[in-house]
C-alpha cells in the first residue's frame, strides 16, 4: 500500500492548524484587549463627569450659591433632577446663613463594582441598584467620591467638613449626567 500523504505533508498540515489557532487566538486577545481599553476610557469618564460636579458641590460659597446650584442642577437627571430643590435646600440655606467661604478639593473617586454580594439568599439574584430607565439613559455607574472642604463663617475658626458621597453617573445620549446622589456616614 502506498503512503498518501509524505511526512512533510503531515507537518504542514499541523503547521497550518497551528497557524489558524494562532491567528484566532491573536484576534480574540486584541479585541478583548480593544473592549478593556474601551470600558478604561468610558470609566475615566465617568469619574470625571462625578470629580467635577463635587467640585461645585464642594466649593460653594455665599457669592456663587445661586450659580452653583443651577450649575449642578445642569448636570443632574432623573429622580435627582426633578427633586433638585428639595435635596440641595439645606445646603444652601447652610451657605447662606453662615455667609461660608468655602474651599474644597477631592481627594478620591472610585467607581463602585460588586463582585460577589454577600447577603443574596442561594438561588436569587441580587438587587439592582436604581438606575435610568434604558430610553433615557444607556447606562448608569456608581461612583464614590471622598472630599474634603474647608469653611470659614465670618468670626468664625475655619471648619473642616468630609465628603463622602456615592454618585450614580448616567450617559444620557453621550452626555454624562448626575442621576443618584447618597451621603455615606
Amino acid at each position: 500500500m502506498a503512503k498518501v500523504f509524505s511526512g512533510y505533508g503531515v507537518a504542514s498540515v499541523v503547521l497550518a492548524a497551528i497557524g489558524v489557532v494562532a491567528i484566532v487566538l491573536g484576534a480574540l486577545i486584541w479585541s478583548d484587549h480593544r473592549s478593556a481599553a474601551h470600558e478604561r476610557d468610558y470609566q475615566s469618564r465617568v469619574l470625571a463627569a462625578a470629580a467635577a460636579w463635587t467640585g461645585v458641590l464642594i466649593n460653594m460659597n455665599v457669592d456663587n450659591v445661586d450659580a452653583s446650584l443651577q450649575k449642578l442642577h445642569d448636570g443632574t437627571v432623573g429622580d435627582l433632577n426633578s427633586d433638585f430643590e428639595a435635596s440641595i435646600k439645606p445646603y444652601r440655606e447652610v451657605v447662606k446663613t453662615l455667609r461660608a467661604r468655602t474651599t474644597g478639593k477631592i481627594e478620591s473617586a472610585s467607581v463602585e463594582a460588586v463582585h460577589h454580594d454577600l447577603d443574596v439568599v442561594a438561588g436569587q439574584r441580587p438587587p439592582a441598584p436604581p438606575t435610568l430607565p434604558p430610553p433615557l439613559a444607556e447606562r448608569t455607574d456608581t461612583v464614590l467620591v471622598v472630599a474634603t472642604s474647608v469653611s470659614e463663617n465670618a468670626g468664625n475658626n475655619p471648619t473642616t467638613v468630609r465628603w463622602n458621597l456615592r454618585l450614580g453617573v448616567s450617559d444620557v445620549d453621550g452626555k454624562l449626567m448626575i442621576s443618584r446622589l447618597e451621603s455615606l456616614r
